[in-house]
């Protein structure tokens, strides 16, 4: 549960002034780990500058809540739904410059802020979870589903285990969680899932949900490759980096995973909507030559 307080504060000059004040909260997993996350990102170059986050204010044992400053704008996603391509062009290099900067911040002080969150086996609801889930409700489809989890997973533990280098990873990228603050200014919210993995990871996931947000809005195939080459390319060289076939291979490992991950939620939601999910299941199947 997240909930705002719209407070409001007299300077000193007199004038009132409203701010956002969120709290974070569950039932039964304490959010210090957004507080956590938040406090080292704030300490290490995200209070200031154009690329931002909320500001962490305090965690309360009380309310297992995390209290932070929120941040004002509009978020990607209801550029997209409006159609405005000037806009979603215009914010899409400066998410790139934000993941980049996350991804280049030094881990040597930083600690792992949601350790079950740092692979796809463990990750909420966990792939053991969707397969019982999916046996329960769509028996027909447990094969595929457990061979694509499989395949995915097995690829993302060989190169995790090939390395001790971690990056720092939001762990949940699209659009709805990049906010446009100014016309210089953006913010990244949501930092539940931030924690040391693959930084392939934010970019696989980042591609699948916004090409899958600007399908349903775009039907034409073109401006969602524009606009995921936008965002690539920005973040190739704010990152400093060239992406080769190796590396491009993690981040469609990640995008499928994600792939997998919204097909899920289509079918075991509280109102399934399977039909939706099946092009989205045969389209990765089809990309890792499962049948």
């Amino acid at each position: 549960m997240v909930i705002e307080f719209t407070a409001t504060f007299i300077t000193r000059e007199g004038k009132a002034k409203v701010l956002p004040i969120y709290c974070s909260a569950h039932s039964d997993e304490p959010r210090k780990n957004v507080y956590d996350g938040l406090k080292f990102l704030w300490e290490h170059g995200f209070s200031k500058g154009y690329l931002s986050i909320p500001h962490p204010l305090f965690y309360s044992d009380y309310f297992q809540g995390t209290f932070y400053r929120g941040v004002q704008g509009r978020n990607l996603y209801q550029y997209i739904r409006e159609k405005n391509f000037k806009e979603i062009e215009l914010v899409l290099p400066k998410a790139a410059a934000w993941f980049a900067k996350l991804h280049n911040l030094s881990t040597q002080n930083a600690r792992n802020f949601n350790e079950e969150n740092s692979r796809i086996e463990t990750v909420i609801p966990g792939i053991r979870h969707i397969l019982y889930d999916i046996k329960k409700m769509y028996p027909n489809y447990l094969n595929v589903f457990k061979e694509i989890f499989t395949t995915v997973n097995e690829k993302e533990k060989f190169f995790l285990n090939s390395t001790k280098q971690r990056w720092l990873v939001h762990g949940d990228a699209h659009p709805e969680n990049i906010i446009k603050m100014s016309e210089r200014k953006i913010a990244i919210i949501d930092f539940t899932d931030l924690c040391l993995s693959d930084f392939a990871r934010d970019l696989g996931t980042f591609l699948q949900q916004l090409e899958f947000m600007c399908s349903r809005k775009f039907p034409e195939k073109g401006y969602s490759e524009k606009v995921k080459n936008i965002f690539l390319e920005s973040y190739k060289l704010d990152a400093k980096i060239e992406i080769d076939s190796k590396t491009k291979e993690r981040i469609d490992n990640y995008y499928y995973w994600t792939a997998m991950r919204t097909a899920t939620f289509f079918m075991i939601k509280d109102n399934p909507e399977p039909q939706r999910a099946y092009p989205i299941i045969k389209r990765v199947a089809q990309e890792l030559n499962i049948k």
